[in-house]
Parts: C-alpha cells; sequence; structure tokens
C-alpha cells in the first residue's frame, strides 16, 4: 500500500524513516535539537504553500463591471470577506480600459453595489447601506460628491438611468394590506404581556428560501428625480413587475416583463413584455405563452430586444434571444441556431446585441446582428463563485469595448477587457495566492457506461502529486441539476486537494451548456443509475489511469448534488464515506413542504405526487436507503426553505435505525446557501475533510502514530 502525503505533516513513511533511526538496543532515543528543527521548518514551509482554510477570508473578486459611455473606464465592484463581520463586502474600484490606471471610487467596511453610469457619463448610480437599509445613491464623477438619493423602506433593485439623465427608475416591494378574516379580539390591558398576533398564509407561494414566511407583498416600479426627491410607484395590482428595466430614448416609457394573469402563483414560467408611460398607463406588447423578459430597447428606440423561453412542462428549456420592432410586432429568434440559453443583452449599435451564453464549462459573450450572424467576442468567463465551480460571470458592453469577469483555475475573477485584444485590468488574489502551491486542474472526457453519452469533467491533483503514487479520491457533484461546473477556482476544492485528495466533479447528463437535447437527459430521472453512471464512469477510468485509489473513494455534493450523492450510497457501497449536503430525499413530501414545489411538480414530474406515488418515490433516496452501508453525515441549514430541514432528518433517522454509522450537523441561521458566509464555508469543508479522515484507513493510522 502507497502513502499518500498529509500537507500539514511530513508523510507517513519519512516519520518511520526518522523514528526508525531514533532506535537504539530496544530505547528510543530523544530527537536532537537540529533533527526538531528541520521537522517544524517542514511543518511551517507545508502548512504555508498549500491553501488554507483561513485563505478564504482574503479572498477578493470582481462581481459586477459597468462601461463608462464614453469607453475609457469600467466601473467595477470588488468582493471581499471581513473576518471580524463573517460577511462579504463589495467595494467600488475605476480602471481604464488601457490598463493604466486604477484607482478606489467607494472603498470602505460599508458595500456598494448595482453600479449603473449615467447617460452621459458625469455620474454614477448606486445602492448601499450607508445608511443602514440599503438607499440609492448618486455619486458626481468630476467632484467625488454623493447624493442619498432614496429613503424608502423597502430594498430597491434593478436600478436604471432615463436616457434624459433626469430620473432613475427601479424596483421595490410594496406590503399589501390583504385580511383573510375579519377578527376581533378583546382589548389588551395596558402593561399585559400576550403572545404574539397569530400569522394567517393564503399564499400559494408563502415561502421563500432566505426570507422565510412571506408577508403579502408586490413588486413595483419606481421613479425619482436623479437629484433626490420622493420616489413615485407607477405600476399597480396585487402582481409582481420586476426584473430588468428599459426606458424608451424619449425617456417617456419603461419596458419591463411581468405576470399580470390572476392564475400567476401557478405559472412560473408565464411573463410577457408590457410598457409603462409616466402617468402610470400600461400597455402590453407580447401575449406569446411561455416567458419574454429582460426587455431592453434599441438605441434608436426602433426595437426590443429580449429573452423568450416557451412553457412547455420540462424541467429545462432554452431561452432564446428575440427582437421585435417597438410596437410588439415582428418579432424574430436572432439565435434559433445556438443551442444553449441565452442572456444579458447589450446593444452595440441599432443593429447588433451582445448577449452571454455557457458553452463546454465556461460563459462567453457573442454578438448577433439583426439578420442572424454570430461571432464570440470574448471567452473564459467565470470566477464569481469562490466556493464551488460555477458557470458564473457576467460582462458590459459600450461600442467596441467589453468588460468582463474572467477567472482561472488558480484564481477567482478579476477584471479583463477587449476591444480587439484581451487584456487583464487586475490581479486581486496575487498577494493571497501568488505564493501558494494550488492543486492542478486536467480535463477528462469519457463515456457514460450506461449508454455511452459523453460527459466532460475535470479533476483537481494534489499540490504535491506524484505520478508514481495513487491518491485517494473525493467525487463532488454540483447542483441544480440544470447547472454547470468549470475549470474556474474553486477554494472548497482547492481546499480538499490541498489534504492530499483528488478531487473530481463533472458535468452529468442534465447540466448546463451542451445543449437542450443533453439537458433533457434527466427528464423524469433525477436522481437515477443514469446519473450515477455518468458520476462512476469517470471514478472508473480515474482509477484505470492509475490516479485514484479504489479503495479509497469518498463522496459528497451539496442541493441536487446532495440528492445524488444519497441516491448513489443506495446503489453501491463502493464509497468509504458520504457526505450529503442539503438533499431532498423524499420527493412525496419535499415538493409539499419546500419552497419551489409549484414549479418542480408540473416540470419536474408527471403530475401530482398523489397520483404518481411510485415514480416520486423511485425519485427519492429514502427508496434506497435499506441498500446504505456507508457511513454518511448529513449537513442542512437551519433555514433551509427550498430541501428542508425535514428531508434531511428523515434520512438521519432511516440511517440510525439500521445502525449507520452517521452524524446530522445543522448550521445555525443558515438557508439554502450554506456557505454564503465565509465562516460557513469553511466550516462545510473542515467538516467534510473530517468525516473522510475518520474513514480513511491510511489517514486513520497516520493519526494513530501521531498521537503514539
Amino acid at each position: 500500500m502507497s502513502f499518500t502525503r498529509n500537507h500539514r505533516y511530513p508523510s507517513v513513511k519519512k516519520r518511520f524513516a526518522i523514528w526508525a533511526a531514533l532506535f537504539s538496543v530496544g530505547t528510543l532515543a530523544m530527537p536532537s535539537t537540529a533533527l526538531a528543527s528541520k521537522e517544524r521548518e517542514s511543518l511551517t514551509t507545508d502548512s504555508e504553500r498549500y491553501f488554507k482554510s483561513e485563505d478564504i477570508f482574503n479572498l477578493e473578486y470582481v462581481s459586477e463591471v459597468q462601461v463608462s459611455p464614453n469607453g475609457k473606464y469600467v466601473a467595477y465592484v470588488r468582493r471581499s470577506n471581513d473576518i471580524m463581520s463573517d460577511s462579504s463586502r463589495a467595494n467600488v474600484w475605476l480602471a481604464s480600459v488601457d490598463g493604466k490606471s486604477r484607482r478606489p471610487l467607494l472603498s470602505s467596511k460599508k458595500s456598494y453595489y448595482s453600479i449603473r453610469w449615467s447617460p452621459d457619463g458625469s455620474r454614477l448610480a448606486y445602492l448601499s447601506n450607508e445608511e443602514g437599509k440599503p438607499q440609492l445613491y448618486v455619486r458626481w464623477m468630476d467632484t467625488g460628491q454623493t447624493a442619498l438619493v432614496t429613503n424608502v423602506t423597502s430594498n430597491p433593485s434593478n436600478i436604471t438611468w432615463s436616457p434624459d439623465g433626469k430620473h432613475i427608475a427601479f424596483t421595490m416591494s410594496v406590503d399589501a394590506k390583504e385580511k383573510p378574516l375579519d377578527i376581533k379580539m378583546p382589548k389588551k390591558p395596558d402593561g399585559a404581556k400576550w403572545s404574539p398576533s397569530f400569522q394567517y398564509i393564503t399564499k400559494a407561494r408563502y415561502q421563500a428560501d432566505g426570507r422565510g414566511i412571506l408577508e403579502p407583498a408586490y413588486t413595483h416600479i419606481f421613479i425619482v428625480p436623479a437629484d433626490g426627491g420622493t420616489a413615485r410607484q407607477l405600476t399597480s395590482g396585487n402582481y409582481h413587475h420586476n426584473g430588468r428595466l428599459s426606458f424608451s430614448p424619449d425617456s417617456d416609457k419603461i419596458y419591463f416583463s411581468a405576470n399580470r394573469s390572476d392564475n400567476w402563483e401557478y405559472e412560473p414560467v408565464e411573463g410577457d413584455i408590457f410598457s409603462v408611460d409616466m402617468m402610470g398607463n400600461i400597455a402590453q406588447l407580447t401575449n406569446d405563452k411561455g416567458l419574454e423578459s429582460s426587455p431592453v430597447v434599441s438605441p434608436d428606440g426602433k426595437h426590443i430586444a429580449y429573452a423568450r423561453r416557451d412553457d412547455e412542462k420540462v424541467m429545462y428549456k432554452n431561452s432564446y434571444l428575440y427582437v421585435m420592432k417597438s410596437d410588439g410586432t415582428d418579432a424574430q429568434n436572432l439565435t434559433k441556431d445556438i443551442d444553449n440559453s441565452v442572456s444579458n443583452f447589450h446593444w452595440k449599435d441599432n443593429k447588433h446585441v451582445y448577449f452571454q451564453q455557457s458553452v463546454r464549462g465556461l460563459a462567453q459573450v457573442d454578438v448577433v446582428s439583426l439578420s442572424g450572424s454570430v461571432k464570440a467576442v470574448a471567452k473564459g468567463l467565470g470566477g464569481t463563485t469562490i466556493g464551488r465551480p460555477y458557470v458564473f460571470g457576467t460582462y458590459h458592453a459600450v461600442d467596441d469595448v467589453v468588460a468582463y469577469t474572467k477567472g482561472r483555475t488558480d484564481r477567482p475573477a478579476d477584471l479583463y477587457v477587449t476591444t480587439r485584444n484581451e487584456r487583464q485590468l487586475t490581479a486581486l488574489n496575487e498577494d493571497v495566492l501568488g505564493h501558494k502551491q494550488l492543486g492542478e486542474v486536467k480535463e477528462i472526457v469519457y463515456p457514460s457506461s450506461i449508454d455511452g453519452e459523453e460527459i466532460q469533467g475535470w479533476y483537481i491533483l494534489p499540490p504535491n502529486y506524484d505520478s508514481s503514487k495513487t491518491y485517494p479520491l473525493i467525487l463532488e457533484i454540483h447542483g441544480g441539476p440544470n447547472l454547470a461546473y468549470g475549470p474556474v477556482f474553486t477554494a472548497e476544492l482547492q481546499r480538499m486537494a490541498a489534504e492530499g485528495y483528488v478531487v473530481f466533479y463533472d458535468n452529468h447528463r442534465g447540466s448546463t451548456g451542451y445543449g437542450e437535447r443533453f439537458a433533457l437527459l434527466l427528464q423524469g430521472k433525477y436522481s437515477s443509475e443514469y446519473d450515477f453512471s455518468d458520476h462512476m464512469s469517470g471514478v472508473d477510468a480515474l482509477i484505470e489511469k492509475g490516479i485514484a485509489d479504489p479503495e479509497r473513494l469518498f463522496i459528497t455534493g451539496g442541493s441536487a448534488g446532495g440528492i445524488a450523492s444519497a441516491y448513489a450510497i443506495g446503489l453501491t457501497n463502493r464509497f468509504k464515506a458520504a457526505v450529503v449536503a442539503k438533499p431532498v430525499i423524499n420527493w412525496l413530501s419535499k415538493v409539499l413542504t419546500a419552497d419551489s414545489g409549484l414549479y418542480q411538480i408540473p416540470f419536474q414530474f408527471p403530475g401530482m405526487p398523489w397520483d404518481n406515488v411510485e415514480h416520486y418515490w423511485k425519485r427519492s433516496p429514502l427508496s434506497l436507503v435499506g441498500n446504505v452501508t456507508t457511513p454518511t453525515m448529513l449537513i442542512t441549514g437551519v433555514e433551509d426553505k427550498r430541501t428542508p430541514m425535514s428531508e434531511t432528518e428523515q434520512f438521519y433517522q432511516a440511517l440510525k435505525i439500521q445502525k449507520v454509522d452517521s452524524v446530522l450537523v445543522k448550521v445555525p441561521g443558515s438557508p439554502h446557501g450554506i456557505a454564503s458566509k465565509p465562516s460557513r464555508m469553511i466550516g462545510k469543508v473542515e467538516n467534510i475533510l473530517a468525516w473522510f479522515k475518520k474513514y480513511d484507513s491510511v489517514q486513520s493510522q497516520s493519526t494513530q502514530v501521531e498521537a503514539q
């Protein structure tokens, strides 16, 4: 058996050699000062060289970019972690497109975000919590003076300048005074302490992850003078008017997407394009089945670009870029030949539109003409999710200047810009990672054993990788399942690699960026032996390459990845241990207790759970729990409304009844996004590593020897 080096300590073989040299006539001699000093130096060197959990607090990345109207500057949001408040902080910086200057615009312990240039480039609007609750501010670029523009009671979003620069539109939630019953309670005596008032729930959508139980409220469009004043509500009715806003060139109308049907709660992918004038008059422009969203008016006002997805009741459909005349007629699909979802539209001029799509693990920016001719202008976007390697990035463009977030496998997202040639404008993490030895990320493409479907994946090698050895392997499965991983920086998986593991992740069937057909291969089959085979075929390929030790396999994943992990250990006992994070265990109970059931029931399943019990049960990991022998850790946020704690507890109790070694880890105060706070991300990955170490025979032997 070959030993794997633990990066925090000298290898087991090295320690055995040292200790053997100290034995003399059956007596263990005390180590010399020089030897002890050398071993301490090795410990310190390894500790500083490899990625540590505390390094997560020091990471930074670019999360938003905005090109100035004259194309000479890029304002960007620089996100960092605050170790004292255990939160992320967003500051605004300014870089010249030629790369010659970078300077802070808004930098403090407060957060500044949602930046938007005024049409003439003289001002910058943004949101900030500087006054406590998020408000809208405007900064004058020539003097640096700022003005508090709003004093609203709810959080503004989707801020948008009018073309004349006189107003800023935004969306905001407005409480609805809806009382289901007329209850007459007796008068409470002065000083009396009664129990809190009863809470009434009447809506089909009554809860949301991260927000809990929702009070009756609707999102409306507001407008406020850019110099400050009273925000005025333009839309009305018991409907939500959210998402991107776009003004007409004369600043007289705002275009938006909404579902203004009385049945809106039951129509999650239904929406149309509307306009509202400054007097609050609403006009409807589209009436197609499905979702039309994200309208963007052309500079001359003659056309509107927007996204469209049809209403077919399946788990995934592509969203396409459509362009229509400003009166709603003559709609054309400009991306009909692109087999991926497209988003984030910006007019280059009156005849071309920029858009974004994900392709095989990375995002890219393309431009399309009104005749449908497409050209890629920037590739490799990503790196804005520092925890796990999701394919998320963003861009903004003015004329030929395209600014975007782009990282590498060993760096989170920096600011890049291209006109004709790509230029990197920031290097935010050299102080943290420049002296670190990170795990090398390699691609692997292989056929799935169940049907030969091509699967793309990646594996991270330990920093001290020795090709003559085999290593323990962690299979980490992404969420969604209609999402994707890619070759981008990942703090959690790099941390695992730093502890001597090969970390493998793949884009199994159902992942996005590989076309609609591939994304729908899990329709009615999640989780199942199909995605299981996609994962295990990759594991076996790494074993065949002589990289992974077949006797030291581990599995983990979160959300949809938690479902897949729980399902996998019901199909195989090859894994020495598993960590199942925020899973769905029983689909029959999940869709009736979580915040997403209204979408999942009609789009993911053949019908209602009470009419299709066998199908829901077959897709549930709980149906296989009788087969499970793998030691399993379960970890879920206490406030999770997406995959409620009750799901995790069902699996935990089922495992305990069968006397399978298991532990339930509850994360206090956390919703579905366990890693949304730095300390929680650290706690998550360190719990995973501790659980796997407990069941890794080689590491366990190493620990026992060290204890002796």
